[in-house]
């Protein structure tokens, strides 16, 4: 490794921690549950996610963590230089604070549930008549399918499968001995029992067999029962498995896999109550048979599991729902596209940009099956990454291969907690017609690229479709995404290109436009980074991602700010830079955004003016995307296109209600403004379209004074 290089990398005076950055991303999620301004119920929900990623961060993780410093413990990290052991220090240290902060506001938001009839009910607040309801409940159907089990010479220890509720109690015989007893809570029943509708009282299932534990065990004395749930590493290295067709199938592999998941290590214990004298005894059982440290014990007040809040939103009356819960919004079709005409022959005419969930999902749907039926088409190829479960994209893939259309389908079916769904559908397209692969050995294909090839009197002619998010119907109503659909015949070779080299196992191909990892894409960036640079204080770049962790990337970027490069970064995830330091990144700023809609898609902008080179792309700037998966860059060319994207950039900066600022120290501020005028960017997008409509457009659209006016103000030094 170069001298230089090696020095930049013990420079941690401008990065952070990956897995502390990530923390603070779940706190701005928590935050959103604070909002006042955000319906009640839709805060409710705020804490249940940040819950359920707060689960995920500790299997995938801290598992990983625990992993490497039993393997590798000397191993630093490149942005702080802590060791395994000491990152997960620092983990366990921050975390308690994050949890006492979501009590606290859990706590908060079910005092104004109550407010409209909305009762999370312990069995003290039940009526007389509710108390009868509960008992009989238990009796005829929840303690026939109860397996408790006490813990002694002759009952070994369970295993306590992963995210699952039990009921830990203390237990104590005739003559004293102590011992524990462990009801696990059954996942066929219900989350909850409602008592009634108007006003909505329920009492949760894991409630009402905590409070009969001492019928359950009635042999015994139960001095102390909680709620439990054990976390368990679910990172399963899949790197390090061998895929030899010789040995075994793949599909059959991958479902060994998922099932081995639930068994691996314990790398978290949560409990239900408060911590003190009353429960260090469950504690301590508990930490001896699982051998974990007390570190890694956290309690709650809050449910453990906060999946319960979507059925119980169900259950609301409509009267409330006005109230309580965002006000319901139906994405527009595109005013630049005619739905009574050919999108194929409107896509020749130039390129198109749908921006979910803004824009309908419609116009590609109906791409797919105007392919499927269109003569002149004569393959479909695309990289699936995650599905809906009820995909009208599958369905339409599969009619096409019915129709004798050759379907190519590139299924990945690593996409960590979603691989069930995907080998399901990859056996469907299987039946009905459809060539499925599944990508490269020790590489996620995570690019988001469809091709469809015509062929029209003996000459070939494509339409690629380019996305920064995954072929899902479902997300694409919840994540902010965009999806670019063009004619243009040289990114239509590349895309065939593409296509050829995953069927043969080669990633080392070479193209003309797009930019792909892990070969092309990481050089390219620096490049474009680098001619920035060149431009001194006249260097301008724009960046939206999810996360920023690439220590490369991050030291060319710091490069381009001591050129006087004014470089703008739009994460809402993970940053391990931090901007504003005097002589490193004081010309960076790091803005995120966490609002109703989750911001996913992905923006490359370098320079400015009409020259400016625009990228969107399926991959954020972390090592895992662009040295150790397949993901793809897209140039944009249209000047439309290319003003509706700047449009979103411009918007996004503007917004002083969701957005928040990174300061040099690693912490987040909301943004601040003295004008009454503030900006809600999602909501913006969801009032003001970014479509020229029909009657306006041109085949070849004029270079417009917009694209000017917006870099203007893009970049206007305060």
């Amino acid at each position: 490794m170069p001298e230089n290089t090696k020095k930049s990398m013990n420079d941690f005076s401008f990065t952070q921690n990956r897995e502390l950055s990530w923390l603070k991303f779940d706190n701005r999620v928590l935050e959103e549950a604070t909002d006042e301004k955000v319906p009640v119920i839709e805060r409710l929900k705020f804490i249940s996610i940040f819950t359920s990623n707060l689960d995920e961060f500790f299997m995938v993780r801290v598992g990983s963590l625990f992993d490497l410093a039993q393997i590798t413990p000397n191993d630093k990290d490149n942005k702080t230089g802590d060791s395994p052991t000491e990152q997960l220090k620092k983990i366990f240290a921050a975390v308690p604070s994050l949890i006492s902060k979501r009590d606290k506001v859990y706590k908060e938001v079910c005092r104004i549930l109550e407010e409209y009839g909305i009762l999370d009910l312990t069995e003290d607040k039940l009526t007389e008549n509710e108390l009868k309801v509960v008992n009989t409940y238990f009796e005829e159907l929840i303690n026939p399918v109860l397996s408790p089990q006490i813990i002694d010479p002759h009952h070994p220890f369970p295993h306590l499968k992963n995210k699952t509720l039990y009921i830990a109690s203390v237990l104590q015989n005739k003559k004293d001995k102590v011992s524990l007893g462990i009801i696990p809570v059954p996942e066929s029943l219900p989350p909850f029992l409602t008592l009634s509708e108007r006003p909505l009282r329920f009492i949760r299932t894991e409630n009402i067999i905590l409070n009969r534990c001492q019928q359950v065990f009635g042999i015994y004395n139960v001095s102390k029962s909680a709620v439990i749930c054990v976390t368990r590493n679910a990172d399963i290295s899949f790197d390090e498995e061998k895929f030899d067709d010789a040995d075994d199938d793949y599909l059959k592999i991958m479902s060994h896999l998922i099932k081995k998941r639930g068994r691996l290590a314990p790398v978290r214990l949560e409990i239900q109550g408060e911590k003190g004298n009353s429960l260090d005894k469950l504690s301590e059982m508990l930490q001896k048979r699982l051998s974990i440290d007390k570190s890694q014990v956290f309690f709650t007040s809050s449910p453990i599991n906060m999946k319960y809040v979507f059925s119980l939103e169900k259950k609301i009356p409509d009267s409330f729902l006005g109230e309580l819960k965002y006000t319901p919004y139906s994405p527009r079709y595109p005013e630049d596209l005619n739905p009574n005409e050919s999108i194929i022959k409107q896509i020749e005419q130039k390129d198109r940009l749908l921006f979910y969930p803004f824009d309908q999902m419609e116009p590609f749907l109906k791409l797919l099956r105007e392919s499927a039926a269109d003569e002149s088409v004569i393959s479909i190829k695309i990289t699936i990454y995650r599905l809906a479960s009820a995909s009208k994209i599958a369905h339409e893939l599969c009619t096409a291969a019915e129709n004798g259309k050759d379907v190519t389908v590139l299924v990945e079916l690593r996409a960590r907690f979603d691989e069930a769904n995907n080998i399901a559908w990859a056996e469907r397209l299987e039946q009905s017609g459809c060539r499925v692969i599944y990508g490269i050995d020790n590489f996620k294909c995570h690019s988001k690229i469809c091709l469809i090839t015509r062929r029209i009197k003996n000459n070939m002619h494509y339409i690629t479709q380019i996305g920064t998010g995954n072929y899902n119907e479902k997300t694409a109503l919840m994540y902010t995404d965009l999806c670019l659909m063009t004619a243009d015949e040289e990114i239509g070779h590349d895309a065939t290109v593409f296509f050829q080299n995953m069927l043969i196992a080669n990633l080392n191909g070479s193209y003309s436009k797009l930019l792909v990892a892990p070969i092309s894409l990481k050089p390219n960036l620096m490049r474009l980074i680098e001619d920035e640079i060149a431009k001194g204080d006249k260097g301008r770049i724009i960046i939206k991602a999810n996360s920023l962790t690439e220590r490369d990337i991050i030291d060319k970027l710091s490069e381009a700010s001591n050129a006087g490069v004014k470089i703008q970064l739009i994460l809402r995830g993970i940053c391990c830079l931090r901007p504003g330091i005097e002589g490193k990144t004081e010309n960076i700023t790091v803005t995120s955004i966490v609002g109703r809609y989750l911001e996913h898609s992905r923006i490359y902008c370098f320079g400015m003016g009409e020259n400016t080179k625009i990228f969107i792309s399926s991959a954020d700037l972390m090592t895992r995307n662009i040295s150790r998966r397949v993901e793809i860059a897209c140039p944009i060319y249209d000047t439309d296109v290319k003003n509706q994207i700047l449009k979103i950039l411009y918007i996004i900066l503007k917004d002083t209600v969701k957005a928040r600022t990174l300061l040099s120290d690693g912490n987040y501020i909301k943004k601040f403004t003295q004008s009454e005028d503030k900006i809600d960017s999602q909501r913006y997008f969801m009032e003001n379209s970014l479509h020229i409509p029909i009657s306006t457009v041109s085949k070849e659209p004029p270079k417009t004074a917009e694209h000017r006016n917006i870099f203007q103000k893009l970049f206007r030094r305060k």
